[in-house]
């Protein structure tokens, strides 16, 4: 097989995240069947798994020796895999989707066998959304048939806000609490959305100035990293302890921030 570049790579990301996002985009009050995954608030949805079978379903017609990793199927290796392995979520916001409140998509990105990320799309059905980026490539929105280059928030302007997010566990939840009001130094207000990846895609597209999150899993900054990466935002996430099998590692996770924002506000968040 041939050594893909990182536009064939969207290409399969940007039909793959298409997939599961149109099982997000048949959401009926009536049609939710809801399991919890342990921590008070973590939902998992008969949604989550149809648009995760979704994605996967699309990348094993286009790459069918590459390693996959999504929130609810974990790790699936191949006999002899290629090098590339692929990260979903297929729904990043499952509790703003089971309240009909908009933010929630289906996220896809890819890696190489040395952890680099290649390629992400977030695809946000009810704000009709679509926001990928290959590197090298940069970064991109499409709306209402109107594609957009990202180039980040505007450095210095007034009123500067701060995203962020919080754990479903109580004493992650507690400290995150602690440090928030030292975040907040120099921001006009915070907001939390709830999804993680459409949090990183608005800071690439200028919408939030700076987000800052502690113990994200893998799933939940793949894509919307690399889009703020190729928007020329400065980005800070967990570097891949194992790259083909997933990761980071659990602690390692748990301690560890990931950030994005202009240069300027690197320093506003913890090491």
């Amino acid at each position: 097989m041939s050594v893909p570049t990182p536009e064939e790579l969207l290409a399969v990301a940007r039909a793959a995240a298409r997939a599961g996002a149109a099982v997000l985009a048949g959401r009926s009050s009536t049609a939710l069947e809801l399991t919890n995954k342990g921590e008070a608030g973590d939902w998992v949805t008969d949604f989550d798994v149809a648009a995760e079978n979704a994605v996967r379903g699309v990348i094993l017609e286009h790459r069918t020796t590459d390693a996959i990793t999504g929130e609810e199927h974990g790790t699936t290796r191949p006999e002899n895999p290629s090098g590339y392995r692929w990260s979903i979520d297929p729904l990043d916001g499952t509790t703003n989707f089971i309240r009909n409140i908009v933010y929630y998509a289906t996220s896809v990105a890819v890696a190489d066998a040395d952890g680099a990320w290649l390629a992400g799309v977030v695809d946000a059905p009810a704000l009709g959304r679509t926001y990928y980026a290959s590197r090298g490539g940069g970064a991109w929105l499409e709306q209402e048939g109107i594609r957009t280059r990202l180039t980040g928030p505007q450095p210095g302007r007034k009123g500067q806000i701060l995203a962020t997010g919080f754990s479903y566990d109580p004493g992650v939840r507690a400290e995150q609490a602690e440090v928030l009001g030292g975040l907040m130094d120099g921001f006009a207000d915070v907001r939390r959305l709830g999804s993680a990846a459409l949090d990183l895609c608005l800071v690439a597209d200028g919408t939030h100035d700076a987000y800052g999150e502690r113990g994200l899993n893998e799933h939940d900054f793949a894509a919307g990293a690399l889009i703020a990466e190729e928007a020329g935002c400065w980005v800070r996430r967990p570097r891949l302890t194992s790259p083909l099998d997933g990761g980071p590692e659990h602690g390692h996770r748990l301690e560890s921030w990931t950030c994005a924002a202009t240069l300027e506000l690197s320093g506003k968040f913890p090491l």
